[in-house]
């Protein structure tokens, strides 16, 4: 395979744009004064979140299963290692962001209520003894996600301007990619 499968390209995407999306509105939001509008979009930022968790769910186990093109030959040992240290780092914290935000949100005594249609169930109750601390977590790993993606997007750039190796191409919607469905 010399490409990621169309699925995993749609879903990488998809989730970049709403991680994208939560990390901007969570900024906006926090320093808002509370009002209608503040509440408003935190639940937006609520529903980002847990629709992010579930595509990260699906498309890591699309990967599991389509498997990932293997890296070209050209890559370092170490660049390899790193490469996947680094998938597997943002595999966590795709899924660790999320549930810090959802536990936070819990411990607080705010429910998640998914795109104001039904409630998630609760697990944990409110503690106001963990809700500090886990907010606490979730910018911190807000942080560590925000400095990943950073470092993925750098990567991939030096290997499409630097080692013109082809990696980025693995990962870019393009109509020679009908192959790989």
């Amino acid at each position: 395979m010399q490409r990621y499968p169309t699925i995993s390209i749609v879903m990488h995407w998809l989730i970049a744009i709403l991680i994208i999306a939560a990390f901007i509105l969570g900024s906006y939001m926090v320093d808002l004064r509370i009002s209608p509008t503040k509440l408003k979009l935190y639940s937006w930022h609520k529903w980002l979140g847990v629709t992010i968790l579930g595509f990260v769910a699906l498309r890591l186990l699309v990967r599991l299963i389509k498997g990932a093109p293997s890296y070209p030959d050209s890559m370092q040992a170490w660049e390899k290692q790193a490469a996947n240290a680094a998938h597997i780092g943002l595999y966590f914290l795709m899924f660790a962001v999320p549930l810090s935000g959802y536990l936070y949100s819990y411990a607080a005594g705010f429910p998640v209520v998914y795109l104001g249609l039904f409630e998630l169930p609760a697990l944990i109750t409110p503690n106001p003894e963990w809700k500090d601390s886990l907010k606490e977590a979730h910018e911190i790993l807000t942080k560590c996600l925000f400095a990943i993606v950073l470092l993925h997007i750098g990567a991939a750039l030096k290997h499409q301007f630097i080692n013109k190796d082809g990696v980025l191409q693995r990962m870019l919607p393009t109509k020679s990619n009908k192959e790989s469905t």
